[in-house]
């Protein structure tokens, strides 16, 4: 090859190289300023939806909304609540931004909040365990009462009427709906035919507050649930370890509550329930054979313990098909530990107080010390 070709093509190939680092430059410009572009527009939006999530979520919203932070509640789980109940929009905001600020100490509880709260404002209210607004009704439920008792009590104190109450609770669409949203407390156990009020027993005795003036009556009884899940929660492995469902055990607790006063009492009858059903004998509690008749008595005469009911424990064996009213936390508690004995027999004197026997033979002679006819 010739010098002038030799430089010619020497030319020709610095002029393509030159063009062809030309063009890889403008690509790379090009994709460094898309790659800016990009870093700027994800920036600038994300900064405006932090920016929305940590403002409120209506500003000109005024409803009080009900929320209840369970004791233990992480900020993962409090951000959860908070943005299923629409009081705040991202519950991942939320935990970082508490975070990064270094927020602690949530105070577990019933609050009200509103949609009208930034998240600085909730997170001030759940450090100091603040309730924005004040109680509309504040109601307690008993112990031992049974659902009708208990609508009764609403009925009374709630612009409720007591017919539409009972229709919901009797409600088999609802309840089924319940049983999908308190799993772990409602099980098909409710359903039976022979249940005379599905949610029978499953209404915590407890003081409940309502902050809407017209509280419905899904509100009322998912309040009342939710309580009741968290006191069942806290016996749940013991009512594991004696072998009973949920509903046994609500079931169970209900007639300690109906039989005795006070805790001691409870746990001893508990353990003379647990000595009856080892050895195959009927529970014979009277407070069962009222619930059957669906009358209140001041003393159950022979005749009575004959009825013919699921519910009655002279005619049948083991527990009764549910429960014959809400308990206390103590008659759960006694449920899960009662006192051990080798009692078989108990019964109540006109004072109060309770009697104790191992055989039939003991407790005859009881009876006749101190039952009078």
């Amino acid at each position: 090859m010739s010098k002038e070709k030799k430089e010619n093509t020497f030319r020709n190939n610095a002029i393509a190289r030159s063009r062809n680092t030309k063009t890889v430059r403008k690509i790379v410009s090009i994709v460094i300023i898309l790659l800016i572009a990009i870093f700027v527009c994800v920036g600038f939006f994300g900064y405006q939806y932090i920016k929305s999530a940590l403002g409120p979520v209506d500003p000109e919203s005024e409803e009080n909304i009900s929320v209840s932070i369970p004791l233990g509640s992480s900020t993962s789980s409090i951000g959860k609540i908070l943005e299923e109940e629409n009081i705040i929009k991202d519950a991942r905001v939320f935990r970082f931004y508490t975070k990064f600020k270094n927020e602690s100490d949530f105070q577990a509880g019933d609050y009200t909040f509103s949609q009208s709260l930034t998240l600085d404002e909730i997170i001030e209210q759940l450090k100091s365990g603040k309730v924005e607004a004040d109680a509309v009704y504040t109601i307690t439920i008993p112990e031992g009462k049974s659902i009708d008792q208990i609508v009764d009590i609403y009925a009374h104190k709630l612009p409720l009427e007591k017919e539409d109450f009972l229709e919901k609770v009797n409600d088999e669409a609802y309840i089924e709906q319940l049983i999908e949203q308190y799993p772990t407390l409602l099980s098909e156990d409710i359903l039976d035919e022979e249940i005379r009020t599905p949610l029978e027993g499953y209404l915590f005795a407890a003081t409940y507050s309502f902050y809407e003036k017209h509280p419905s009556v899904e509100t009322v009884v998912e309040e009342m649930l939710d309580k009741t899940v968290a006191v069942v929660d806290q016996y749940r492995s013991g009512i594991e370890d004696k072998s009973l469902s949920i509903h046994e055990a609500v079931t169970f607790a209900s007639l300690l509550e109906n039989e005795a006063r006070t805790a001691e009492q409870r746990e001893k009858i508990a353990g003379v329930f647990y000595n009856r059903i080892e050895e195959d004998m009927m529970l014979q509690t009277d407070p069962t054979v009222l619930y059957a008749l669906g009358e209140h008595k001041d003393r159950v005469l022979y005749e009575d313990l004959e009825i013919e009911s699921p519910y009655n424990t002279y005619v049948n064996k083991d527990l009764p098909i549910g429960p014959i009213s809400n308990f206390s936390e103590n008659a759960l508690a006694a449920t899960v530990e009662p006192e051990e004995s080798d009692y078989l027999y108990f019964l109540h004197d006109g004072e109060g107080n309770i009697h104790y026997a191992e055989t039939y033979e003991e407790h005859q002679k009881l009876k006749d010390q101190y039952i009078t006819d």
